[in-house]
């Protein structure tokens, strides 16, 4: 029997994924949980083999519900965690795999390719909803084929970058490229746009990865 514990606040998906589960041959619930603040504790009692975990949750998200079970679990003694989820976001998708799930599935996952996921899983395999495997394929091949010539940054923009990679403050940056406080803010909000990033934190990053300034 693969013995699976079920995260999500949503009641009634809840109780009706556990009432199929537990209908199914190999299958059986043993735990169900409105949130993961004890989420430690509930697996260390249930020892699931599996786990569907939800991401937005009160108190604690998801993600962060496996980074604390793989952190406080042995290696060996690490369910296999599946998020089921509504969000279909790259970020979120990337920061669920990284944390440590197995398999990212929406919640509009008819609940038989549910049941096909889990055994996946604990077969050692990955399961993703194929529009999750898409955007996950996409995203690998967007940064594998990214290069700093097709970022289009104007030489001012490469100008400003460089000096963001180098730590200078918005006020050092309008210093060494004479321009305006104003300005720079501009070149920023251009270079985020056109690297594709939300913070300086990011775009040094990027820069940096790519080569821009080697």
């Amino acid at each position: 029997m693969i013995r699976i514990s079920i995260f999500d606040d949503n009641n009634s998906l809840r109780e009706t994924l556990a009432l199929i589960f537990d209908t199914t041959d190999d299958l059986i619930t043993v735990g169900q949980y409105a949130d993961a603040l004890d989420v430690v504790a509930n697996v260390r009692y249930n020892q699931p083999d599996v786990i569907l975990m939800d991401i937005d949750m009160p108190g604690r998200t998801g993600i962060e519900a496996v980074q604390l079970i793989r952190k406080s679990l042995p290696e060996g003694r690490v369910p296999k965690i599946l998020m089921l989820t509504v969000f279909d976001d790259v970020e979120r998708i990337f920061a669920a795999i990284s944390a440590g799930a197995v398999g990212y599935l929406l919640k509009k996952t008819p609940a038989d390719k549910i049941i096909d996921a889990i055994r996946e899983v604990m077969s050692g395999g990955a399961a993703m909803t194929p529009s999750i495997a898409l955007k996950v394929l996409g995203a690998f091949q967007q940064s594998g084929t990214a290069s700093p010539d097709s970022f289009l940054l104007t030489d001012k923009e490469k100008e400003v970058l460089h000096r963001l990679v180098e730590g200078d403050s918005y006020k050092l940056i309008a210093h060494h490229c004479h321009i305006s406080m104003g300005t720079v803010r501009t070149h920023i909000v251009n270079i985020y746009e056109k690297l594709h990033v939300n913070s300086k934190s990011e775009a040094v990053a990027k820069a940096l990865k790519t080569g821009l300034f080697k």
